[in-house]
């Protein structure tokens, strides 16, 4: 009898620990008589309010489920110098509470309560691309249905890192992750699940998105990629979200007045060249163009080098080049008119080919004796042909015509000048239409090299 009694007792005691222990595991069903007298009692969610320290489970082997759903409101800002995106979020948490039921019939019909925040266990979910203290505000409510599926409504301005490509800058779109994980709970204790799909998240977000300025809402994908942290390991789910440049500011403001620019320097070619105007006109365009880069330098991105800034720079080239072409046609053509240098006959040749690529040589040299004003009866020595055939010229006339020659070779020197006066300025003509055709050229493949740059 003495042996039994100590087992006996253990037995009680075992039992008495066991009811306990399943009392306590088990839900509270609350009392809710009364509602409609006096309103929600407090005292009757007293015990759950107790414990909200502890992750509500009956089993601590199951894992919380939390589904996790979100509404983007707003795009703040992108800081491509910083890289940092900064949203405005709308964040839904949504986990069942095994230790709170009622039965709505019992209760007036009532379905959902709200109860304050701070008096339940919240799960412990922030993202990890975010870079500025929570700054969600404080006294939020939540709100139970009947059968304990607690909701959390939130909202949070995110500021989160954003890996920004700025290379087609104003026609850029960027791709930026916003991944929602626990700090504290392994997959063993919580894992994550959605409560929306993801196009009702991002048909919503577009229905709601406060922004229609600068940049817009293309789409909204998910992953859920588990995160490898020694030897735990956390649920996670990562939410891509693509958005999308307005760039109409940025062409009218910056690609169509240096458009227009490059175009006017281009129809400067078709000012005379032997005039005083046109390389004014284009210091003037090139001034004008360095003041309108730097009134415009705000609208560019801080950092990188994107390819519209690769489109001014070449524009500035083009039309330094052409100022340049400019100054060397103008050079060519006070050389020609003060002291022309004598010309190759192979650059005769070619000019002559160029300007009259139809006519046969034999033609050239009739055309350049009669440009000097020269015939064959003019040419020195052949004034009077007749008389030379048969006859002794006497000391006078010897005389007379040795001292006409220097006379006649003066005219001469003078017309073959001229002549290569002439050739001279046809050859900075011809130069000059040679080198507004390479810039025309230059300039149109360079424009639709950037474009299609762009529209890939």
């Amino acid at each position: 009898m003495d042996g039994r009694w100590p087992d006996s007792r253990g037995f009680l005691l075992c039992l008495a620990v066991s009811l306990l222990l399943q009392g306590r595991g088990n839900t509270f069903t609350i009392n809710c008589s009364g509602f409609d007298q006096h309103g929600v009692d407090p005292t009757i969610f007293q015990a759950v309010f107790d414990r909200k320290a502890f992750r509500p489970v009956t089993n601590h082997s199951i894992p919380t489920r939390v589904n996790i759903s979100f509404t983007l409101s707003a795009i703040l800002e992108v800081d491509a110098q910083l890289q940092l995106l900064t949203s405005f979020l709308w964040i839904d948490l949504t986990w069942d509470n095994p230790s709170i039921s009622w039965n709505p019939e019992e209760c007036v019909g009532i379905n959902k309560l709200s109860v304050s925040a701070e008096h339940l266990w919240l799960p412990d979910i922030f993202i990890l691309e975010s870079m500025n203290v929570n700054l969600t505000p404080s006294g939020f409510t939540t709100f139970i249905s009947s059968e304990g599926r607690v909701k959390y409504s939130i909202p949070m301005r995110v500021t989160s890192i954003c890996n920004l490509d700025i290379f087609y800058f104003p026609f850029d779109q960027q791709n930026c992750t916003l991944t929602f994980c626990s700090f504290l709970y392994t997959v063993d204790s919580m894992v994550l699940g959605m409560d929306k799909e993801v196009w009702e998240i991002t048909n919503l977000s577009r229905k709601v998105i406060w922004t229609r300025g600068e940049w817009e809402l293309l789409s909204i994908n998910k992953a859920t990629p588990k995160l490898s942290v020694g030897t735990n390991l956390y649920d996670q789910i990562m939410f891509y979200v693509a958005i999308r440049r307005r760039p109409s500011l940025y062409i009218i403001n910056l690609l169509v007045p240096s458009g227009f620019l490059v175009a006017i320097d281009a129809f400067s070619f078709y000012l005379p060249a032997e005039g005083q105007n046109r390389a004014p006109f284009k210091i003037t365009l090139l001034l004008g163009y360095n003041v309108f880069l730097l009134m415009m330098n705000d609208l560019l991105p801080a950092t990188g080098t994107p390819l519209i800034s690769v489109y001014f720079a070449l524009c500035l080239s083009l039309m330094v080049a052409s100022l340049l072409e400019t100054v060397f046609i103008t050079y060519l053509l006070h050389l020609a008119t003060t002291q022309p240098p004598p010309m190759p006959q192979w650059l005769r040749s070619l000019l002559l080919h160029c300007t009259s690529p139809r006519k046969q040589s034999p033609t050239v040299p009739q055309e350049g004796s009669k440009s000097l004003g020269l015939s064959p009866t003019h040419l020195p020595g052949l004034k009077e042909p007749v008389e030379l055939v048969g006859k002794e010229p006497g000391p006078r006339e010897a005389g007379l015509r040795v001292c006409p020659e220097p006379m006649r070779a003066q005219p001469d020197h003078e017309a073959q000048k001229q002549r290569l006066v002439e050739l001279w300025v046809q050859f900075s003509h011809v130069m000059d239409t040679l080198l507004f055709r390479l810039y025309l050229l230059f300039m149109a493949c360079s424009i639709i090299t950037v474009i299609v740059l762009w529209s890939t």
